[in-house]
């Protein structure tokens, strides 16, 4: 099997990458300040969060009890108590299970054990 690129073609790719980032780089700096050019990306923005309100409030109604799970949970994290809120709302660690919020179970808790 025969390699498409050899290290010649790669080295000058990366090159040319890294000077077409160097380059957007530069004129977004010089761009950034212009005024007409701040307008259009808050006309842009505005425009953007008009269009997509309701799309952004729907979801956040679907998702509403997967979010307070995952809040209740990453305040458990914090404080240490993994353990204690797998005890405490198992129903809650299924939910998270259910929308494949991997953290659930960090700490090795008592989950499936009967103690």
């Amino acid at each position: 099997m025969t390699d498409i690129y050899d290290n010649d073609k790669i080295q000058r790719i990366i090159k040319a990458y890294q000077k077409q980032r160097d380059r957007d780089k530069l004129k977004y700096q010089n761009k950034k300040d212009d005024p007409d050019f701040i307008k259009q990306n808050r006309d842009r923005a505005k425009a953007h969060y008009q269009a997509n309100k309701q799309i952004k409030a729907d979801n956040y109604k679907n998702n509403k009890d997967f979010l307070r799970c995952r809040s209740l949970h990453n305040y458990y994290k914090l404080n240490n108590r993994v353990d204690e809120f797998i005890d405490k709302y198992p129903d809650k660690v299924t939910l998270l299970k259910d929308h494949g919020f991997c953290c659930a179970l960090s700490s090795g808790g008592t989950m499936g054990s009967s103690s």
